[in-house]
């Protein structure tokens, strides 16, 4: 029977699986020219790369704002990343918030293409810093 240490791990590494798998859909959503739902799917690949951060953390939680918060606290705040990096969150945020419930918004294929490159630069730098974060 697995333990606790094995299922967290495992729990850790679906998270980074969906947050990999996620990015790649806003991508083909991108080259269909399908805005919003690239947008969203941007998010979210942040939003479950942050997931499994603070299951390392044993800090469980759902909840956007409280996760968004404890992440700027635990890591911009202190130091051990950018605030840049808190940037891109918000910013990804900001635009999935748009594209999901304000329907007179309509995304900007130039913005969603920076949105994305920044979430792929928000990948890289917390994969390789995940064990030292």
């Amino acid at each position: 029977m697995p333990d606790e240490m094995d299922i967290k791990s495992e729990l850790i590494r679906y998270r980074i699986e969906m947050a990999e798998s996620t990015l790649q859909e806003a991508e083909y959503l991108i080259d269909a020219n399908m805005l919003r739902g690239a947008s969203n799917r941007i998010y979210y690949s942040i939003f479950y790369l942050l997931l499994a951060l603070a299951l390392k953390h044993n800090f469980p939680t759902s909840k956007h704002g409280k996760l968004l918060g404890w992440f700027n606290k635990e890591f911009v705040h202190t130091g051990k990343l950018t605030t840049e990096m808190n940037k891109i969150v918000q910013r990804a945020y900001v635009k999935r918030i748009q594209g999901d419930y304000e329907a007179t918004d309509m995304p900007v294929a130039s913005e969603i293409l920076l949105l994305l490159e920044d979430a792929k630069n928000f990948h890289k730098i917390i994969k390789e810093n995940f064990q030292n974060l």
